[in-house]
């Protein structure tokens, strides 16, 4: 398999998977549900944040937009990495690496460029319609489901993991541990 058809197949894989579990959650789990997978360990717990990491908020709607139309900017400067990256000789372990960190910014950019146009926000604790006849906001200022919470060790007055994020995020994360591993290859060193 060229290395072409790996990054196809691999950015295609991982958005989709990323968008039908954002997808089914948000149809079918009021906001803040959870269903307790493994007790302590792995919880599924719907929530919406504006796009940045645990929920941070910047700078209200301006910033909401700013921070969207960075993210496609960085999507345009990973799609560009990749083409060069699958033009060398690199190890295919780099490709799927960087097609990773590109499937999960697509994936989280979706959210927040589309999610607000095709979904409605339901009264009390009912679940969201998707392509709904009244969405509750506008293009470029979606919401961004997540729904993994590993929280490791969960007392009653410390959670060791507290974040809740989604598969794009951990497309992302496991990309950019796949560079470290193949770091030599991902970022050679020049010669004199």
């Amino acid at each position: 398999m060229s290395k072409k058809s790996i990054a196809i197949l691999t950015v295609v894989l991982a958005i989709l998977i990323d968008q039908i579990t954002k997808i089914y959650v948000k149809t079918h789990f009021f906001l803040g549900e959870e269903v307790v997978v493994f007790p302590n360990w792995f919880i599924i717990h719907f929530t919406e944040n504006n796009g940045m990491a645990w929920g941070f908020e910047f700078g209200g709607r301006g910033g909401k937009l700013f921070l969207t139309l960075f993210r496609l900017v960085a999507i345009s400067g990973i799609i560009y990495w990749l083409i060069q990256t699958i033009k060398s000789k690199v190890h295919n372990g780099v490709v799927i690496a960087i097609s990773l960190i590109l499937a999960g910014a697509v994936g989280n950019i979706i959210d927040s460029v589309f999610y607000g146009v095709i979904f409605n926000t339901p009264p009390g604790r009912g679940v969201a319609t998707l392509f709904s006849d009244q969405p509750y906001g506008e293009l470029f200022y979606g919401k961004v489901v997540d729904m993994l919470y590993f929280p490791l060790y969960k007392g009653e007055s410390f959670t060791f993991f507290n974040a809740i994020f989604n598969g794009a995020d951990s497309w992302i994360t496991i990309g950019v541990a796949l560079l470290f591993i193949y770091h030599k290859q991902a970022f050679p060193k020049k010669e004199e």
